[in-house]
């Protein structure tokens, strides 16, 4: 991971803000491009002069506008193959992950009714954030939700450690190891919830699909 993280801050340095724009979309369609710690890296370029500014526009304003843009189209794109190729993958490979058919009804009731907020928190969480565009796609949110959604929460991330990396300049190294911290932290708490949520999702389901007590009970007809 360390020696991907370095090849796509090299990828910064020599392509400037192409390079953001392209590391950002990557680090969204699912490829460990290190999205946390570039960004900061990004930023403390940006203070350097590396990354210069446009205009009246400071250089990290420009590296977090660029970063958002390829996190919402890299994000499109996962969203579109969710979106048209949920279904036969279900159909070809639904078996082999134990996910049938059915479980798509589960799959899109639960993003009807939480997934606005699934789709902004999971931009917070590393390594989940570079897969989150592909559940909603599956279950057939509305485009309009999950690009404001998506959109909202990647200002927040590219804006705020974009200006952590412009704040800490050359310091960079002790923000990323901040991150990292607190990315554990985060992934702990996550996993949690989400074990607890897939518990009683289970457990409601087994109450739906059990028939009741009386029925049980109920002696034939003669």
């Amino acid at each position: 991971m360390e020696h991907l993280s370095a090849y796509f801050h090299q990828l910064v340095i020599h392509f400037g803000y192409a390079g953001v724009f392209v590391v950002m979309f990557l680090g969204n369609i699912g490829m460990p491009t290190g999205t946390e710690i570039v960004m900061p890296s990004a930023g403390a370029l940006a203070a350097t002069g590396h990354l210069p500014s446009i205009g009246p526009v400071p250089g990290w304003i420009v590296v977090a506008t660029v970063g958002t843009l390829g996190e919402i189209c890299g994000g499109l794109v996962l969203y579109y193959i969710g979106w048209y190729g949920g279904l036969p993958f279900v159909h070809r490979y639904g078996k082999y992950v134990r996910f049938r058919e059915h479980e798509l009804d589960r799959v899109h009731a639960f993003y009807e009714k939480h997934g606005r907020a699934m789709v902004f928190w999971c931009r917070f969480i590393p390594f989940v954030r570079g897969v989150a565009a592909l559940p909603p796609g599956i279950s057939r949110m509305q485009k309009r939700y999950f690009i404001s959604y998506t959109a909202l929460g990647s200002v927040i991330f590219c804006f705020g450690l974009a200006f952590l990396g412009d704040e800490a300049g050359h310091n960079v190294d002790a923000i990323t190891a901040y991150i990292h911290d607190f990315a554990v932290a985060i992934i702990a708490g996550v996993v949690v919830v989400i074990g607890a949520a897939a518990i009683v999702w289970r457990v409601r389901a087994n109450r739906v699909a059990a028939p009741p007590a009386a029925q049980r009970q109920r002696p034939p007809a003669p």
